[in-house]
């Protein structure tokens, strides 16, 4: 009895993603969450409030809860003037 040659045993979870085609959609969404993470973060630790980070902004909760999800697209311009306003700034580089 021959058993069957699995492709994808000893390679990385990044390799599988590669051939699975879904690396790209991954590490973006996984970008998204950290940064909402961080960005939530740094809110509390200033006891700054979804209200209070909106009046800071000049917008509404609304938009503020856009930016801490990481379903929703936001420009980084968004993003930088968030972190800003909680002592943060964000860097992109390209590798």
């Amino acid at each position: 009895m021959s058993k069957k040659h699995n492709p994808h045993i000893g390679s990385s979870l990044n390799e599988f993603l590669k051939e699975e085609g879904i690396f790209e959609e991954l590490q973006t969404q996984a970008i998204k969450e950290v940064v909402a993470w961080q960005l939530s973060e740094a809110m509390k630790e200033r006891s700054l409030s979804k209200a209070g980070m909106a009046k800071l902004l000049h917008t509404s909760r609304t938009q503020v809860d856009r930016l801490l999800d990481p379903a929703s697209d936001v420009t980084l311009s968004s993003l930088q003037r968030a972190a800003a306003l909680v002592g943060r700034q964000v860097r992109l580089e390209l590798v």
